[in-house]
């Protein structure tokens, strides 16, 4: 079964690092499917200028199929949230808060809203990224979520990385949920969202009880 992803993207610096992450992550065999959240429906020209921009971010991905889409929703988190839904999309990419300093991993405002309670896995690229081999995995779970766990070790076959237990020094970090949540939702617990700020690798934030496994297909949105 493929595996769907969206990735938020409007062009700016950060939403860079997102197309960056993707085209790591998207090594494992990908199909990407470039989209963009705008707010206005009314005004035509803000149509055409989205696909423009959205051209621009395709030709930065030219080693992969690549596809295109507009959303349409004044919140951004929201209009993910259903085109995750439309697509039955497992994972969402975003970049880093645009204040982020270099190096760094800070969840946009629609990233947080996602984070609590969203229903889909959540990646984040830290601020400047630039693409990296992934040798390391770190995890950041406890030792009864299954999911995460999975995850990491999903990963590291598609990457031939080695799982350490550890949240600095690596190439990505998988984050598990808190053991509240409900079965697919991502909700961090305060020791994880403190572990974000001292990062500087990718952050894979995984829904609780649904392990995320890059075996075919990923779609950036």
């Amino acid at each position: 079964m493929s595996l769907t992803t969206i990735v938020s993207y409007d062009g700016t610096p950060n939403d860079e690092d997102a197309l960056t992450l993707a085209s790591v992550l998207g090594q494992a065999g990908a199909k990407l499917i470039l989209a963009y959240v705008r707010h206005d429906a009314a005004d035509s020209r803000d149509q055409a200028q989205a696909q423009e921009m959205l051209a621009r971010g395709v030709a930065q991905l030219a080693d992969a199929p690549v596809e295109t889409r507009v959303v349409v929703n004044g919140s951004t988190s929201e209009g993910l949230k259903e085109l995750a839904k439309a697509e039955d999309a497992e994972l969402i990419v975003f970049g880093s808060d645009y204040r982020t300093p270099t190096g760094r991993i800070a969840p946009q405002q629609s990233t947080q809203k996602l984070l609590q309670g969203g229903l889909t896995a959540i990646a984040i690229a830290p601020a400047g990224y630039q693409e990296r081999k992934i040798r390391t995995i770190g995890l950041l779970a406890g030792l009864d979520d299954a999911a995460a766990i999975d995850t990491a070790h999903a990963f590291a076959n598609h990457f031939a990385a080695t799982v350490i237990d550890k949240n600095y020094g690596v190439d990505l970090l998988i984050v598990g949920s808190r053991p509240e949540a409900q079965t697919g939702q991502t909700m961090l617990s305060a020791h994880a969202e403190n572990a974000l700020i001292g990062t500087t690798a990718p952050v894979l934030v995984v829904g609780r009880g649904v392990a995320v496994d890059f075996r075919s297909e990923l779609y950036v949105g």
